[in-house]
């Protein structure tokens, strides 16, 4: 019961912020004409954040199954370097570790990467946790926006609030805005050339070409230094 409540605390802040985003998706979803049992498989089997808002609309128009699998790459491919972190970790968790490969997202890496002397079952307890509160916001928000009468319109915007709040503190943290650049002007770039409904994979493709090649140059600097 002690590593039980201990892990708990541990998760208030992720608590604090998965209830109030979800919670938004979920409204997001029932505005699209999605209900509960929508949100309840969503968040217990996609169980991403920036890709089940991004779902919402492939689903409502009626996305290809490529088009779907490649925005779920482009998204969610920060997890594979998130995976390859955690192997060491992760290495002696079984019968744990299938489901701490599917429930690692950002904010439970940052716990279960900082925190001291965490055995399988804290790292679990973590996890699942972290996926309870997402999964309870998601329902709520379904409930909110069927029961409560207001115009929930700019909810959607929430999760664009969320990434343009963390740029902004990158950008006043991180000495080195080159990333952040190429990732603003390539988006900018792809949004003119190929409309609002279309811009995201190439726009992803192109950050990714040009952070790879940002690498290689620096990488070279460092070996003639």
């Amino acid at each position: 019961m002690n590593r039980i409540k201990r892990n708990f605390v541990r998760t208030l802040p992720v608590m604090a912020g998965y209830i109030v985003l979800a919670i938004g998706f979920g409204i997001v979803l029932q505005n699209h004409g999605y209900g509960v049992g929508w949100a309840l498989l969503m968040s217990l089997l996609i169980y991403a954040g920036s890709m089940q808002f991004a779902a919402i609309n492939l689903i409502s128009s009626g996305a290809g199954l490529i088009t779907v699998a490649l925005t779920t790459l482009m998204v969610n491919a920060r997890h594979l370097f998130y995976g390859i972190s955690m192997v060491d970790k992760y290495k002696d968790t079984k019968p744990y570790k299938p489901y701490l490969i599917f429930g690692l997202t950002d904010e439970t890496y940052s716990l279960v990467c900082d925190g001291p002397g965490l055995t399988k079952e804290d790292y679990f307890q973590i996890t699942l946790f972290d996926q309870i509160y997402w999964v309870t916001g998601s329902v709520l928000g379904v409930v909110i926006g069927e029961r409560v009468p207001f115009d929930f319109a700019g909810v959607d915007f929430a999760l664009t609030a969320l990434f343009v709040s963390i740029v902004a503190d990158q950008w006043v943290t991180n000495k080195d805005h080159v990333p952040t650049l190429i990732g603003v002007i390539s988006s900018v770039i792809c949004l003119f050339i190929f409309g609002g409904n279309n811009f995201l994979i190439p726009s992803m493709v192109v950050i990714t070409a040009g952070l790879t090649v940002l690498k290689i140059i620096r990488r070279e600097e460092d070996k003639n230094d």
